[in-house]
């Protein structure tokens, strides 16, 4: 298992199998990506995916942030059961590095500021989204049913909303949306395009140029998404 974990690089770290922790490796397992979860208690351990790679160990300790490479690792999220154990985590996590993305689990609102000051990215909290996504049930139901079966990447669904980076040698790059033929040739919307700097354009004009960097906010079908990550790509 350490040596698998070694290997990896461009990894996500999940710190805690709790209910928000397992649901986080699920995901990320379905991609597929590369992740490794931290748990210091057993019996969660033997609850676990047996293909998923874990680390047993305190993921408020250095050593075991660093027995998980997060020196190579993409990603952190911070899911304990407690927001104070959520702080220590993001500290370290943060003193180890200062460019990884690091979100973190909230359970109560006023621990939200306290992990940003700590170096989290996002908060996220679980029982604030719960109750809008129960009220927007109610009052959006169409809206709800379309977003889940959009960025829902399972190969049964048919549309999904994917993100998708262009690099400076794809063929995209200094095109404008209109000259890519991305609509043309895949069917695939470009619902916005995220700049490196500044606010996100919505619903582009085909003269809005695509730059190297640059994220396109994309709708289409899951078989062709493969297709446009690789030309995003320049492969």
């Amino acid at each position: 298992m350490e040596r698998e974990i070694d290997k990896l690089t461009g990894h996500y770290i999940i710190c805690g199998a709790g209910r928000v922790g397992r649901r986080v490796a699920l995901e990320l397992s379905r991609k597929p990506v590369p992740f490794v979860l931290i748990e210091s208690d057993a019996k969660r351990q033997e609850t676990l995916d047996s293909s998923w790679l874990v680390l047993d160990g305190d993921a408020t300790h250095e050593d075991t942030l660093k027995k998980a490479r997060i020196d190579r690792a993409a990603g952190l999220v911070a899911a304990a059961t407690t927001d104070g154990t959520n702080i220590y985590i993001v500290l370290t996590a943060r003193s180890l590095s200062t460019k990884l993305r690091i979100i973190a689990r909230a359970s109560d609102e006023n621990a939200e500021k306290h992990l940003k000051t700590a170096g989290a990215n996002t908060v996220v909290l679980p029982y604030n989204f719960a109750g809008h996504r129960i009220a927007q049930s109610f009052l959006r139901p169409n809206v709800v049913d379309f977003l889940d079966v959009a960025v829902s990447r399972d190969m049964h669904e048919e549309m999904v909303i994917e993100e998708v980076q262009v690099t400076a040698n794809s063929r995209y790059a200094n095109a404008s949306v209109g000259d890519s033929m991305i609509h043309k040739q895949l069917g695939i919307m470009v619902l916005a395009i995220k700049r490196a700097s500044g606010p996100p354009v919505f619903n582009p004009a085909a003269a809005e140029t695509i730059h190297a960097g640059d994220f396109l906010i994309v709708m289409g079908e899951v078989a062709k998404m493969g297709t446009l990550e690789s030309l995003a790509a320049g492969k």
